[in-house]
């Protein structure tokens, strides 16, 4: 691979390679929890056959003791010096369990139904220690990689396209796969399907590890007392509006990547447009990585996602309006849908300059400790999102295959007042990020060269 080369203050431009292989991280890690997101609720109900309060209750239990296992795999990434770096390990070690837990997921045995509930917790729980185990060094990474804000944008570009592709997979591939090498067995479609996308993540994983490297260091002591650590993240500003920025955009996320089936099959009566709308969600951060980086480079964090989510809600508060007209409707939904993919790269990017702003405060980077906490808003948002959607369809009373009109009006109303709700707290949040156009005036050293070998 190509040297990255030196830039100006100790920032350091990086090969096509590496950015690539940063990209195929995210892929490797979103494809598994996209294609749960997108269909999870959908197989236990409706495949499994599991009560969807009972299920909406599994979601959001395992996501709320993500509270603990983040945070601690925060610290051990903070904590962990090896001849890989600090971040890198992670990725070689989680890989193959990862893939083999996303497959276990979606092969709920036909017990009983307490049985199968048990199973149904303790599989969906593994996936999410799995993801902790490795998103968190992931998003760590990037600071280690680069100090350069321009490059940081690149990466988020590159990062973005690698969620686009595990979206578009994840979602709009996801049924026509269960379809094809199921042949009318949707158990054993979900099956086949989770073990084709469980060996691309194996692969995308692996790249990750072998490309991406760790420069810069505070050279801080990996003994450190962890209390004082989460009370100076808890008061750097950044890191909050990253955090509170980022859990209500994945409340938005887990309620309609959670919904759309619904809404396509019962409330619109088109299910082809389960294809479209799901992959529009987010697969059109391939778009925006291309477009967020100049824009937010010229505006900055603050006035470009403001922006992006105005015309979002103004794009959203449309789409009743155009039911009846499928061709305008999708054209709305994949304008908002780009409008908001600008905002997560922003956050990829908050992410990150929040470590040098917590530099700025306190003379440590803590990279793993504050990363810990911006995954768990990415999940614990997915699964408020996730859970709120299956307790309506269970207060509505709704049946698989026998749908009444009370639960057509909650699912249909829930597809528009929680978007347009969560966006607009969202733009009340990101008014409160505090570097505008620019960062802190700090810098790393430049770790010891085994350590990035």
């Amino acid at each position: 691979m190509p040297e990255a080369a030196a830039g100006p203050a100790g920032a350091v431009r990086l090969s096509l390679t590496e950015r690539l292989s940063y990209g195929f991280g995210d892929f490797g890690y979103s494809l598994a929890y996209n294609m749960a997101g997108a269909f999870l609720l959908f197989y236990y109900t409706n495949v499994a056959m599991l009560p969807a309060a009972a299920v909406g209750t599994i979601f959001l239990a395992a996501r709320l003791l993500d509270a603990v296992v983040d945070i601690l795999v925060g610290i051990a990434v903070d904590k962990t010096r090896t001849r890989w770096g600090r971040t890198r390990p992670y990725f070689l070690f989680t890989a193959i369990p990862y893939a083999l837990v996303l497959i276990l997921v979606f092969s709920v045995p036909d017990w009983s139904q307490n049985a199968k509930l048990i199973y149904a917790f303790l599989t969906f729980k593994a996936l999410g220690i799995l993801m902790s185990l490795g998103s968190i060094p992931y998003t760590a990474l990037m600071p280690m990689m680069t100090t350069d804000m321009g490059e940081r944008l690149k990466l988020g570009g590159m990062r973005s396209i690698g969620t686009s592709v595990s979206v578009i997979l994840g979602t709009a591939a996801t049924m026509p796969l269960v379809g094809l090498l199921g042949g009318g067995d949707q158990q054993r479609g979900f099956l086949a399907t989770a073990t084709l996308f469980a060996g691309l993540s194996l692969i995308a994983l692996l790249m990750l590890f072998r490309n991406c490297k760790e420069r810069f260091d505070d050279g801080s002591s990996p003994r450190f007392a962890v209390l004082p650590a989460i009370g100076e993240m808890l008061r750097n500003r950044a890191w909050l509006i990253c955090f509170a920025f980022t859990l209500l955009y994945f409340v938005r996320f887990g309620t309609m990547i959670s919904l759309t089936a619904f809404f396509a099959i019962d409330v619109l009566g088109r299910p082809w447009m389960i294809s479209i709308l799901l992959p529009a969600i987010s697969g059109t951060l391939l778009i925006a990585a291309f477009i967020a980086p100049p824009i937010l480079s010229r505006t900055g964090i603050r006035k470009g996602c403001f922006a992006a989510i105005l015309v979002a809600i103004a794009l959203f508060a449309t789409l009743p309006l155009a039911e009846a007209r499928p061709s305008l409707f999708l054209a709305l939904y994949v304008a908002a849908s780009v409008a908001t993919s600008v905002t997560i790269t922003g956050i990829f990017t908050m992410a990150a300059e929040a470590v040098d702003y917590h530099e700025a405060l306190f003379g440590t980077r803590n990279e793993g400790l504050l990363s810990s906490g911006i995954s768990l808003a990415t999940k614990i948002g997915m699964a408020i999102g996730a859970a709120a959607i299956a307790y309506s369809l269970a207060a509505a009373g709704y049946v698989p295959n026998a749908v009444s009109d009370a639960a057509r009006q909650t699912i249909r109303w829930s597809y528009y007042v929680w978007p347009i709700g969560l966006l607009a707290l969202q733009a009340v949040v990101v008014l409160g990020w505090p570097m505008g156009g620019a960062r802190p005036d700090v810098g790393a050293a430049p770790v010891a060269q085994g350590a990035s070998a």
